[in-house]
């Protein structure tokens, strides 16, 4: 898959040839990747397949989840100059991309670290670019959520309106999905919460709840139904995570690490 998709992410940019190619020939070069900005490293693997497919030497100064600062050089790469010159944006935007999610990703994370709760991403993620985007919310230290409908059964909302006995549904799930599923079920409120405890949820998503509303969930939880993992989940920010973190929830998920995520600077140099 890693392949493929380095494959389409370079023809997309090459098009039908280099133009500069036709122009000039080719020579030994080498080159830097340049960090112009802070940030965390993802994107390695990718580029180590970029460098396996177009024959150019990579070595890493710096890896993945890695730290790095303004400055540092991330990488040297060898090989002949129309190559280097061909993949040189394509090698950017895969690092730019995933080490730009990676280091927001590494901020919540850090506000975290004190706290028995775990970060996972979310579906929000740009088309065609899932696993791509969840490897580097994962390089930045997240827990991957689902990566598509077919990994576990989250009833949302929009679910439950079309569901007209839910602990009759649930009872039929359990012989329809997967043995290893586990179902999912949002809440807005508590009482919904303790509902949805009560006929069978293995995780209740505690959407868009404040934090002093989750702690009455958690101790309903904690007494009630200990073995019911809770998730919290809706606009939470690098402002008022540390809030929902103290609330004792099993996890906190968040779109923000990917469509949030602002490109960090970096450059290949030519030597």
């Amino acid at each position: 898959m890693i392949e493929e998709f380095v494959k389409a992410t370079l023809a997309e940019d090459v098009g039908r040839g280099d133009l500069y190619a036709l122009v000039y020939e080719s020579t030994p070069a080498s080159a830097r990747i340049l960090a112009k900005s802070r940030g965390v490293l993802a994107g390695e693997v990718y580029c180590d397949t970029l460098s396996a497919l177009e024959s150019f030497e990579v070595t890493w100064l710096k890896h993945d989840g890695e730290d790095f600062d303004k400055g540092d050089i991330l990488a040297t790469i060898k090989g002949d100059s129309h190559t280097l010159l061909r993949i040189e944006r394509t090698f950017l935007n895969m690092l730019h991309h995933a080490s730009s999610i990676a280091t927001l990703t590494a901020r919540f994370v850090e506000i975290t670290s004190e706290y028995k709760v775990r970060l996972l991403d979310t579906r929000k993620t740009r088309p065609l670019l899932r696993v791509f985007e969840k490897y580097a919310a994962r390089t930045g230290g997240a827990v991957n959520h689902r990566m598509g409908l077919d990994d576990a059964l989250m009833i949302k909302d929009t679910h439950l309106k079309t569901i007209d006995n839910l602990e009759a549904f649930i009872e039929r799930a359990r012989t329809k999905i997967p043995f290893t599923s586990k179902i999912e079920i949002e809440a807005e409120t508590l009482e919904q919460a303790i509902k949805f405890m009560e006929v069978g949820a293995d995780i209740v998503m505690c959407d868009n709840m404040s934090p002093k509303k989750l702690q009455e969930v958690v101790i309903y939880r904690d007494q009630n139904h200990p073995n019911v993992l809770l998730e919290a989940s809706g606009n939470i920010s690098l402002q008022t995570l540390e809030m929902y973190a103290q609330t004792g929830v099993d996890a906190i998920s968040s779109g923000a690490f990917i469509h949030q995520a602002n490109w960090i600077d970096l450059s290949m140099k030519m030597d």
